[in-house]
């Protein structure tokens, strides 16, 4: 996978981007970044690209010539019009599901706005996808950019030293991950699951489900629509949908159930509000 990023402050994009695991996969040449700043293809002699809006109004826009330059040079150098995601809070809500798309392919460049935004033709000619990390608003597009490619790279052949966590973490296939434990076996008088320390695999995957299951539920149930439930999870969730209904559940999952003193009678608690997701999203399932 080849970056390219298009930006008014590349030192931004290159400190943040050689560390960790992203910084090893391009060390082994998994992937390659280029910051290309597009102050150097000003029209204008002093480095500046942009000028006041027509129309009035607050703040300045970024002119459509240097952007346009920028890329065009690019496509020049390695053969061809690449892909180019505009950041933008416009764009669609950036998914584990584009990630993986996105993923697929061999150039990928990123343009980071400033100012008050880019001159919309220059955005008509050149940008493939608009995408948003969120309903906010940031100062510009670098930080979104490294969102971006951070969990595309994760999806990279290679990259990750085990390969199966990169399918199997949070927002891979739609749920959100389980409980990890490590050592020490008790901490804080709070003990590891028992069934994590039986070595009983099968066990062990129906736990890490029915937790991955209950925590999207809890916390973000609408994730649930796009969930494909065998018989087992149905099981699970109608065992839920059966329980007398509590006012108020605790943040964290039914951790707190596997220690001794401090333990609570029900590791999965719920509220009318769950049951409610649950009727709805049984009835679908069961139409199925």
């Amino acid at each position: 996978m080849n970056y390219y990023v298009m930006t008014l402050f590349p030192e931004m994009i290159e400190n943040g981007m050689h560390t960790s695991i992203i910084g090893r996969a391009m060390a082994k040449g998994l992937l390659t970044l280029q910051t290309i700043n597009i102050r150097d293809f000003s029209t204008r002699g002093d480095g500046r690209i942009d000028d006041y809006p027509y129309g009035g109004g607050a703040g300045m826009v970024m002119q459509a010539e240097p952007v346009y330059r920028a890329y065009t040079d690019l496509a020049a150098r390695i053969g061809h019009r690449p892909r180019l995601v505009y950041l933008t809070p416009q764009g669609k809500t950036f998914t584990q599901q584009m990630a993986k798309e996105l993923a697929l392919e061999e150039d990928l460049v990123f343009l980071c706005g400033h100012y008050e935004g880019i001159d919309e033709r220059v955005l008509d000619e050149i940008a493939t996808d608009y995408i948003s990390i969120g309903d906010y608003v940031l100062t510009g597009g670098e930080l979104p950019s490294m969102v971006l490619m951070d969990s595309i790279s994760r999806m990279v052949p290679g990259v990750l030293s085990n390969q199966e966590s990169g399918e199997t973490e949070s927002f891979s296939g739609s749920l959100l991950e389980y409980p990890q434990y490590s050592r020490p076996e008790v901490w804080h008088d709070t003990a590891t699951p028992p069934v994590l320390m039986s070595g009983h695999h099968a066990n062990v995957e129906r736990w890490r489900r029915d937790q991955s299951l209950y925590r999207t539920l809890k916390h973000r149930p609408d994730l649930l629509d796009g969930v494909e439930l065998d018989k087992k999870d149905r099981k699970f969730l109608c065992e839920l949908l059966e329980k007398e209904p509590v006012e108020q559940l605790p943040f964290t999952s039914g951790t707190a159930a596997w220690s001794g003193e401090k333990g609570v009678a029900d590791p999965y608690p719920v509220r009318d509000t769950e049951q409610k997701v649950l009727r709805k999203l049984l009835a679908i399932s069961n139409k199925a």
